[in-house]
């Protein structure tokens, strides 16, 4: 490789050069408002509340709610997540930005050591699988709270699609008819009879109802706080004490969405605002964009002027970037209300960024096991005993009303369909979000990921996550707000914040329209463990002269010639700077999406 001279300028990044997903290459446009997610029913859903008056906070509300019925893998009322919003011309968020943590707590009776057996061993797969891998919801508290505080419409309109979706059924993609074939809902009674018919598989084309999930919704719609307080919450803890679950009447009664101070940094000249502990998404962006700033990777441009394929230097920096920056996810962040010291502004300091820089070689690979944090800057991380290794089924949903006002939202259950456990009566999935605490020091959870002490079980404490809603505008000038440009996201477990990293890269550096960025083939890189991963649609000829750099490489799925190989879901929303016509992106990778607006 060629080394890189430091210059704060343009990045080239990203195409989708030998990607085979059969996708559109330009974005969706509209003038007014738009809504990206995973499943066109949803979209659909929020749109229809466009329509009728609602602004971008009751546009997503409606989306929260109708993916909780369509697309049950991930959509959800029994998980949790975050939604950021941005203010736009009108008088949304009393002015000004909000980030919302509706994340999943551990119930009162969890403990440290609750997956360890006797002999202090993790016992495989219960903190994934059955009544004790979930924790509190949080969803229905954090899509209320955002409809009574900056909706306009009321939640009895705005779940009303959601409502009939469940009542009067949908129609199942092939892909998601698959989908309901996954192991852990056979497992138990409840779920293998709502979404398996008992085991006379549904097909696709086949409508699919809900009356137990409908009339939940309604109760919900009526009550919101009988969720957590009242006679559902009742019905709830009943269910999990039949069932060896954790979960009490007390634990949702003390169940609160909280808000949080948005992070702020700035990329290229732009504000970047994203998610605040405890998703370490937002911060672990921010370093990473900050290393990358430094450096004239756009000297590094694309293969040609007609492929918009990176090249293996382009990788290599970035990569680089990704490593130290999850370096320090591992070994410092958790629950803020647990871990008040974090070093968040320590992580964001452009001097440090700076220092790292000086320790990425311009021709090879750092090795993890070798990597030093520059001194001078971070604490002493807590002591663990060696190093020790989030979900791929979260969703993400982007929304523009006609005033400008944005939401990015991530939620999720973990694993697809969560535990697995559907509570019978009231028709909906629980969470097995336990797995993303560290169970024990020393041993990976479900995604291989490092945590450190900061994200030990403890009673009420929430995991940490990787959920990375992120709004991007230009400058403010003059005190008044920056006009919005981008909309970000995505589902992913760990590989969320390279995810989101590299759509904003591509947009803002490579000049890639939001279609192209959300369908460009991916690459991710987390410090342990040591492997350099892509999709199986990226070029091989980058991947095996990184190989020749240093890096452990692996293709995601290269020896399935049934799996696509891929990962993620970026539903994402872009302004154009000078007309201000909206342009939606939604993954090609997942063929029920849809962008929509008017």
């Amino acid at each position: 490789m060629k080394k890189v001279l430091s210059a704060a300028i343009g990045l080239c990044v990203l195409g989708t050069g030998q990607n085979n997903i059969a996708a559109q290459t330009q974005p969706v446009t509209a003038a007014h408002a738009m809504v990206v997610s995973i499943h066109h029913d949803a979209t659909d859903a929020g749109v229809e509340i466009l329509h009728e008056g609602g602004n971008a906070v009751d546009a997503a509300v409606a989306v929260g709610f109708a993916l909780a019925v369509v697309y049950p893998a991930a959509g959800n009322i029994g998980g949790g997540g975050f939604m950021l919003i941005r203010p736009g011309s009108g008088k949304l968020a009393h002015g000004k930005a909000h980030f919302l943590d509706y994340r999943e707590k551990a119930p009162a009776a969890a403990s440290a050591n609750m997956y360890l057996d006797a002999q202090g061993n993790v016992i495989p797969k219960m903190s994934i699988t059955g009544q004790r891998a979930s924790g509190v919801p949080g969803t229905v508290a954090g899509l209320t709270y955002a409809e009574e505080h900056y909706g306009k419409l009321g939640l009895k309109k705005v779940m009303q699609p959601a409502i009939r979706l469940a009542r009067d059924g949908y129609v199942l993609d092939p892909d998601i008819a698959r989908g309901f074939h996954a192991a852990n809902l056979s497992m138990f009674a409840a779920s293998h009879r709502i979404f398996q018919r008992d085991g006379n598989f549904y097909n696709a084309g086949d409508t699919f109802k809900q009356p137990e999930l409908a009339r939940t919704l309604e109760r919900i719609a009526d009550n919101p706080s009988d969720f957590y307080k009242g006679k559902m919450a009742q019905e709830i803890a009943t269910f999990e004490k039949a069932n060896g679950g954790l979960i009490t009447a007390q634990d949702l009664a003390a169940y609160e969405c909280k808000e949080r101070t948005p992070l702020v940094g700035h990329y290229r000249g732009l504000e970047v605002l994203t998610a605040p502990p405890p998703s370490s998404g937002g911060i672990v962006l921010l370093e990473i964009l900050n290393i990358l700033s430094g450096y004239n990777l756009s000297t590094l441009g694309p293969g040609g002027t007609e492929s918009k394929d990176r090249s293996p230097e382009q990788v290599h920096y970035i990569t680089e970037a990704f490593r130290r920056a999850f370096l320090d996810r591992a070994d410092f962040l958790g629950d803020p209300d647990f871990n008040p010291a974090m070093p968040i502004a320590q992580m964001a300091n452009l001097d440090y960024a700076a220092a790292w820089r000086k320790t990425i070689d311009p021709i090879a690979a750092s090795p993890s096991a070798t990597l030093k944090r520059p001194a001078g800057f971070m604490p002493e991380p807590p002591r663990i005993e060696k190093p020790i290794h989030e979900s791929t089924q979260t969703t993400h949903f982007s929304v523009v009303d006609a005033d400008g006002n944005a939401v990015s939202s991530t939620y999720t259950l973990n694993f697809g369909f969560g535990s697995g456990v559907t509570v019978d009566t009231l028709g909906f999935l629980l969470n097995d979000e336990m797995d993303d605490f560290a169970s024990k020091q020393g041993v990976p959870n479900g995604f291989g990921l490092i945590q450190g002490p900061a994200n030990a079980i403890a009673p009420g404490k929430r995991p940490l996550s990787a959920m990375t809603p992120t709004i991007v505008s230009e400058a403010p000038l003059n005190g008044h707000p920056g006009k919005l440009r981008l909309v970000l996201g995505s589902p992913g477990g760990p590989t969320i914040i390279t995810t989101v990293a590299n759509d904003l890269i591509s947009v803002v550096d490579n000049h890639l329209n939001i279609q192209e960025a959300a369908d460009a083939p991916r690459f991710h890189q987390q410090w342990m463990p040591d492997i350099l991963q892509f999709e199986k649609s990226f070029p091989v000829d980058t991947i095996n002269a990184l190989k020749k750099d240093g890096y452990i490489t692996k293709r995601e799925a290269e020896f399935d010639e049934k799996s696509a190989g891929v990962w993620g879901d970026s539903e994402l929303i872009a302004v154009d700077p000078k007309t201000g016509v909206l342009m939606g992106g939604h993954d090609s990778r997942h063929n029920f999406g849809k962008a929509a607006g008017y």
